[in-house]
């Protein structure tokens, strides 16, 4: 990967402040909680984190943070669940690009490549195919 997902995780809650409204300080207390912790203590911090995602569907930074922790996750505890989970959460953040920061597509598209190796799914598909199609390649 060309990025560090734990850094860009603590970049982009940060930026996903103003779309959390009166969540945000459970976010930030369960992102320190994930963060500062392994084992069951971490594991049940990341579920309630992603369970905020649900009620935010439309906080796109928020997603892409959901999306960089789960690869943290996956490095903690190699399972086919969380690559399952990364996966499905990439698509779902692919699947619109319109409004959202180019630097967090990038870095989606890395990781969802990486869940998919990690599940032995090599073949790029149908959504990481048309964002590479339609993003704009240096000198376009």
């Amino acid at each position: 990967m060309q990025f560090d997902a734990a850094l860009a995780a603590q970049d982009t809650l940060q930026e996903a402040q103003s779309e959390l409204g009166t969540d945000w300080d459970q976010a930030v207390e369960l992102e320190e909680t994930f963060s500062s912790n392994a084992g069951t203590t971490a594991r049940d911090a990341y579920e309630q984190l992603l369970a905020l995602a649900t009620r935010h569907p439309q906080a796109h930074r928020y997603q892409a943070f959901c999306i960089y922790i789960t690869w943290q996750q996956v490095t903690e505890e190699t399972i086919a669940r969380h690559f399952e989970t990364g996966m499905t959460l990439s698509e779902a953040y692919l699947a619109s690009p319109e409004g959202k920061d180019p630097r967090h597509l990038g870095h989606v598209t890395e990781l969802l490549e990486s869940f998919r190796a990690g599940l032995g799914l090599d073949e790029e598909d149908d959504i990481v195919v048309e964002f590479r199609k339609d993003t704009p390649k240096g000198g376009d």
